[in-house]
């Protein structure tokens, strides 16, 4: 009986290894997700990575959820235990990307699917799909609303603008960039809108990191240089909220002309606030329980062996091959809809905003 019960162990034991190997996610039997965010500095990460885990319980799944602090080495090391401790799927938003080549070469030798979230990482044939919003509307939305605002069809001008653009080493940021001056650009070339610093491309208006501090300094520079002879700013034509934010910063500090228009983009509390008291005029809202929603259904159609939803197979080229995207939609907030948008939604509630 004793030697029966032994080997009775045994199989036991060795069951449950062979199903935490594959990626069962131990007894319960659930399927293991890895969720990799690179920081909980920036406000957005912190919703995206909490939306995402919220949603991939709710539908059954074990979660491991990591952030990385900016830092692209414990971001390939969280995603290397990721795999070693038996994650089915991956979804990876980048810090860098294309600095996760070891742990991309790791998932693909052991067939793990890697869906890129909001980020498409880079150089590498281990991305299977990228889940993100429409990233040049994103721009294209924000240079729709200056040409609005200043009503630059009809206006006289010239107006004056700056442009603030987000991280190289995040390829969204291009797209953003793009977007906006896809729209804007004819008004730069007919003089009706008068970059006055002179810095117009994408490498002279970027932002390493998204860094609130390093816009600011920038902006500051710019300030103290082009416009403390009393020269107007028309409009400051940032990609994000925390960019933006660094912006209303250095005007607050070292401006004193007429109130320029700012854009930006994830409607972050501190940005929202602004907007409410007019030191912001609007920011692209991109709802991640959309995103959330869209990719946690993505994972239960790769984990179930299903076509996977797809919405773009042409765009989105990661320099070894063209990735399956889904995009979703972007809008716009400002002072007169985010009751209506953010609020009467649930994504934030009233006292958030106070």
């Amino acid at each position: 009986m004793k030697k029966l019960l032994s080997v009775l162990l045994s199989v036991a034991v060795i069951a449950t290894l062979l199903t935490g190997c594959g990626g069962a996610g131990g007894a319960s039997g659930a399927k293991k997700v890895g969720v990799s965010m690179p920081t909980k500095d920036l406000q957005r990460w912190n919703q995206d990575g909490a939306n995402m885990e919220k949603e991939l319980k709710a539908a059954g799944y074990e979660v491991d959820l990591q952030f990385a602090n900016n830092d692209v080495q414990q971001q390939v090391s969280q995603i290397e235990n990721m795999i070693s401790s038996g994650c089915s799927v991956l979804v990876i938003a980048a810090i860098e990307g294309s600095s996760l080549g070891e742990a991309l070469d790791m998932a693909k030798k052991a067939n793990i699917p890697v869906i890129a979230y909001d980020r498409l990482i880079m150089n590498s044939d281990a991305v299977s799909y990228y889940a993100t919003f429409d990233n040049f509307k994103v721009g294209v939305v924000q240079g729709e609303y200056v040409v609005k605002s200043l009503d630059l069809d009809n206006a006289a001008g010239p107006f004056n603008i700056e442009f603030t653009a987000g991280d190289p080493g995040d390829n969204n940021a291009g797209f953003f960039f793009n977007g906006a001056m896809s729209v804007v650009q004819k008004y730069i070339d007919d003089g009706k809108l008068n970059v006055v610093s002179g810095q117009k491309t994408f490498e002279e208006v970027a932002t390493p990191t998204w860094g609130t501090d390093v816009a600011q300094s920038r902006a500051e520079n710019i300030l103290s240089s082009f416009y403390a002879d009393g020269t107007e700013l028309d409009v400051w034509l940032c990609s994000n909220d925390s960019t933006a934010l660094g912006v209303t910063n250095a005007l607050a500090a070292n401006y004193t002309g007429k109130y320029p228009i700012i854009t930006g983009q994830d409607c972050d509390i501190e940005n929202t606030k602004n907007m409410i008291a007019g030191k912001q005029s609007m920011s692209v809202f991109k709802d991640t329980r959309t995103l959330a929603s869209q990719v946690v259904k993505m994972v239960g159609q790769i984990l179930s062996n299903q076509t996977v939803d797809v919405n773009d197979t042409t765009t989105y080229d990661n320099g070894v091959k063209v990735v399956p995207s889904f995009l979703c939609e972007p809008v716009f907030a400002d002072a007169n809809n985010y009751k209506q948008i953010l609020i009467d939604s649930g994504y934030y509630t009233e006292d958030q905003l106070k």
